[in-house]
């Protein structure tokens, strides 16, 4: 029986999200950062290995991806 890590994994909620419907939360996984919608985590994630996790995060801190 194989254990899913995303399910017993120590996610947070994203300091750039906020209480409408920007809800982001992260955890660190074994080989990978994952990212999934605080309102729907049985949704499933989004895996990133950890280059582009910091890629993505530098983008958001720039203002590169607001809409």
């Amino acid at each position: 029986m194989s254990t899913d890590v995303a399910a017993v994994a120590n996610w947070r909620k994203s300091s750039r999200s906020n209480t409408e419907q920007e809800c982001v939360e992260v955890a660190k996984l074994p080989t990978t950062i994952g990212i999934r919608d605080s309102k729907n985590p049985e949704g499933g994630h989004l895996p990133l290995d950890r280059i582009t996790f910091t890629g993505l995060l530098a983008r958001v801190k720039a203002g590169d991806l607001d809409l």
